[in-house]
């Protein structure tokens, strides 16, 4: 399994993870300690361990192995919202040539906050976060800007129903 871990001049971390990886760090011990970070990402070691039966240091030394292999990360999930970024979108982009340029160029934007390669009728999705409708157009524009860029597309959020990261240990 080779993953490649990168933070960018404003501190955000991407993960690669390459197709085909072996995920032999999953063991039932290690989607129960996923779980319960899952419920509270700030849970004790030592209740964790409790509840899945392992020492809190043999615990720490699975999370620590969990992080560092890429299968999960521990962050503060905040409510754009709250935060005054009121406006998010998703943005369909058709692009000419190598896409993972085109990707690599887009994860750099501060403003987005995920990316991904897709099939289908767009090349790539982004997700944004912004400001107010300014700022949406100006994100616009300057994706546009970019090489390899042909068209946009964005899906503003009216509302969101549902987000949620507690799934994959099932």
């Amino acid at each position: 399994m080779v993953n490649r871990h990168q933070e960018n001049s404003n501190g955000t971390r991407r993960v690669t993870v390459r197709e085909g990886a072996n995920h032999a760090l999953l063991d039932d011990v290690a989607k129960q300690i996923i779980e319960q970070l899952q419920e509270d990402g700030r849970r004790p070691y030592a209740s964790i361990g409790k509840a899945v039966g392992l020492s809190e240091a043999a615990v720490r030394q699975r999370v620590q192995r969990l992080l560092d292999a890429g299968v999960m990360q521990i962050v503060a999930v905040t409510d754009p919202l709250q935060l005054g970024f009121p406006r998010q979108a998703m943005i369909g982009l058709r692009t000419d040539g190598d896409l993972e340029p085109v990707a690599d160029r887009l994860a750099e934007f501060e403003e987005i906050d995920y990316v991904v390669i897709t099939a289908g009728s767009f090349d790539l999705l982004a997700e944004v976060v912004c400001r107010n409708d300014a700022h949406l157009l100006e994100i616009l524009q300057k994706l546009r800007g970019v090489p390899g860029v042909l068209s946009t597309e964005a899906f503003v959020y009216l509302k969101l129903r549902k987000q949620t990261y507690s799934w994959g240990t099932a």
